[in-house]
């Protein structure tokens, strides 16, 4: 199990949750942020932080985003296991459903 950041998060990437993660499993792509499934140890510390509550533990996230949940596992198809997402800097792609959104706007 893991958690799993969903529609609220393209395109705001508000980043309160990498400051929170202990572990730095949580990655920047172009449009959204991912969260590692082999990395995540399901503390939880992002979920509350997450201004937007884009983050759900992956049983909880509710059905419209229940896709997300591949998106964040597929992201690290060819990236493997980075250990850190500190050391990667923003990564130059999204998952093609997050690519494939229109922009998304966010209030200010």
């Amino acid at each position: 199990m893991t958690y799993v950041i969903a529609q609220p998060c393209v395109d705001l990437k508000d980043k309160a949750c990498i400051e929170e993660c202990p572990v730095d499993c949580i990655y920047e792509g172009e449009r959204s942020l991912y969260i590692h499934p082999d990395e995540c140890v399901d503390c939880g510390a992002c979920e509350p932080v997450c201004p937007v509550e884009a983050i759900y533990y992956e049983d909880d996230t509710p059905e419209e985003w229940a896709d997300y949940y591949k998106a964040n596992v597929e992201f690290f198809d060819d990236l493997g296991s980075p250990g850190g997402a500190a050391k990667m800097g923003m990564i130059k792609k999204d998952h093609p459903l997050i690519a494939a959104l229109p922009p998304q706007e966010h209030d200010e």
